[in-house]
């Protein structure tokens, strides 16, 4: 039997964490003296406490470890507390990702010129155009890729013609932003006449008069674009007037470098 401290020197862990492991019952000593409290251990004891170093070093909270602890043998069981742990610490790793690349952007605009951060508003009007259409509810805004892989999925047989200007076009149904469940739509102008698929539709869009920025860089700006044209419709007597749609001037299908993509936001409006 070992005293504490020994029992600390060789398992490596503090006395003050084996006195909290004993009081939520994690490892509990072979022995308690009544009445001075002293705490024995056993040998075998330095396994569990191994074993609960190692949890704890994988990132599982004490409640998970007990859990582990208790299912050590079922190879099943730990596999899958293992790889839905995995799972968690990836989903850590993107967000840690995520947020240094927000981080990173913030400084470099920091330290950018002012002017250098304005966007041009101009009012424009699309003319009607034909264009193929994709249409639906996706998890979320992201995921809107998955629209353009159905559409040239299912018009590669078609031979399409693309329109004058060829416009690529993404349309946001949904009245708000929302997290999950979007209503998206994708547009490609084309020329000529073409039978329906399973997902695509051929229609005529309607002329439309636009507030529009175009933006060179990633995705993410779109929110500091949205402030220019909020700014510039509320300063110049205009009011927004429908869905709002991006232009993909520049996109993932021309380059992998999201530096590179061009980006027309466009607010339909009218004037007050």
């Amino acid at each position: 039997m070992f005293k504490i401290g020994e029992f600390s020197k060789l398992s490596r862990i503090s006395i003050r964490m084996l006195r909290h492991y004993d009081e939520i019952g994690l490892l509990v000593p072979e022995h308690t003296d009544s009445w001075t409290g002293y705490r024995q251990y056993a040998a075998a004891q330095l396994i569990t406490a191994s074993r609960i170093t190692a949890l704890r070093s994988l990132g599982f909270s004490l409640a998970d470890t007990a859990a582990l602890l208790a299912c050590w043998e079922d190879r099943t069981a730990m596999e899958r507390r293992l790889l839905a742990q995995r799972a968690a610490v990836e989903a850590s790793i993107q967000e840690a990702s995520d947020r240094l690349r927000l981080l990173d952007t913030a400084i470099e605009r920091l330290r950018k010129d002012e002017k250098q951060m304005n966007y041009d508003v101009t009012i424009k009007t699309l003319p009607e155009r034909q264009v193929a259409s994709v249409r639906q509810i996706l998890p979320c805004y992201d995921r809107e890729g998955d629209l353009w892989h159905i559409f040239v999925r299912e018009t590669a047989s078609l031979h399409i013609q693309d329109g004058d200007p060829a416009l690529c076009i993404g349309v946001y149904h949904d009245g708000e932003y929302k997290e999950a469940d979007v209503d998206v739509e994708i547009q490609k102008t084309v020329k000529g006449t073409y039978p329906d698929t399973e997902h695509v539709k051929f229609k005529t869009v309607p002329p439309v008069t636009v507030a529009s920025a175009t933006f060179q860089g990633p995705y993410r700006q779109i929110g500091e674009v949205n402030q220019a044209v909020a700014a510039w419709v509320e300063a110049n007597g205009y009011a927004f007037d429908g869905l709002f749609f991006n232009i993909y001037h520049v996109s993932p299908r021309d380059t992998r470098n999201p530096d590179e993509f061009v980006t027309e936001v466009c607010y339909p409006v009218r004037k007050r």
